[in-house]
């Protein structure tokens, strides 16, 4: 499941999503507003809103060349469209929710077991993955999907929630830099608009020191089942705002993480990452 637009954190379900939040916006001094001119430090320059803008572009064109490296081959997508989706079937993924313990849970167990400290689950869906971390962690998820995140709440009572739920964009986290010991993410990437703009934002939350964990799906390499999930690849898409054949670790080549260690089950569709932010 997808994460949402982070606006602020909004009240699921009539109960307040999360105890953590963060004003992290910047002020500009007068100067800046004035002049254009930032203030130097003795014997700096002043850096000049066109030396400003100059370097966003050219960071916005690079990440945007690496969106869509990420993407080649596949229709784009919005944040909007993927909130429709999971409108329409956040009750099938609580009505199924136990077929994903029975193919996927011992995975979700055995990599997400590594959590540690404090733990941010991006596109946490129906919070599934809560279960699933030590005891001794702290679980905060996020959703862009204020529908799933009400199915997540009714089943609060069983899930250690110890730092709420909140609806916010994967893409746009709003968290401080450093924020968590541990990101993890499930079945997320292929959901993303923008894939590699949301593993930055994991990058730019989780810790120097900390780990990233995703556990992901993609084109099995087994023959003959890569060969369907192509051939059904868009209708798949216009269903499920996923790309169901995509490949996982060419998408994070794209981002900023670097890959410590990965593997695959599942006739190679799952492949379970742990990589280091930048």
């Amino acid at each position: 499941m997808y994460c949402s637009t982070s606006i602020e954190a909004q009240p699921v379900g009539g109960h307040p999503i999360s105890a953590t939040g963060t004003e992290g916006f910047a002020r500009a001094n007068t100067d800046y507003l004035v002049t254009g001119s930032r203030p130097s430090a003795v014997g700096l320059e002043p850096t000049t809103m066109a030396d400003t803008t100059t370097d966003t572009a050219g960071d916005q064109s690079t990440a945007n060349e690496a969106r869509d490296s990420a993407l080649a081959g596949h229709a784009p997508h919005t944040v909007a469209d993927v909130r429709e989706t999971y409108r329409e079937q956040a009750a099938t993924f609580g009505r199924v929710q136990w077929l994903d313990h029975l193919f996927f849970g011992r995975h979700r167990r055995s990599h997400f077991q590594q959590a540690r400290g404090r733990v941010l689950d991006v596109a946490c869906g129906l919070a599934t993955n809560a279960r699933y971390v030590p005891d001794d962690t702290e679980y905060v998820g996020i959703d862009v999907s204020v529908d799933m995140l009400k199915r997540a709440e009714q089943h609060s009572d069983s899930l250690r929630l110890g730092g709420g739920l909140r609806e916010m964009d994967a893409q746009d986290l709003d968290f401080p830099d450093d924020s968590f010991d541990t990101i993890i993410s499930s079945l997320s990437t292929c959901t993303f608009p923008d894939p590699v703009a949301a593993l930055s934002e994991m990058s730019r939350v989780c810790a120097p020191d900390g780990d990233i964990l995703l556990l992901e799906h993609g084109r099995s390499s087994v023959g003959p089942i890569a060969r369907f999930q192509d051939w059904r690849a868009d209708a798949h898409f216009q269903k499920h705002s996923c790309r169901w054949n995509q490949e996982p670790l060419d998408i994070i080549a794209e981002s900023p993480l670097s890959v410590v260690d990965s593997s695959t089950s599942l006739l190679g569709i799952i492949t379970a990452i742990r990589a280091t932010p930048a």
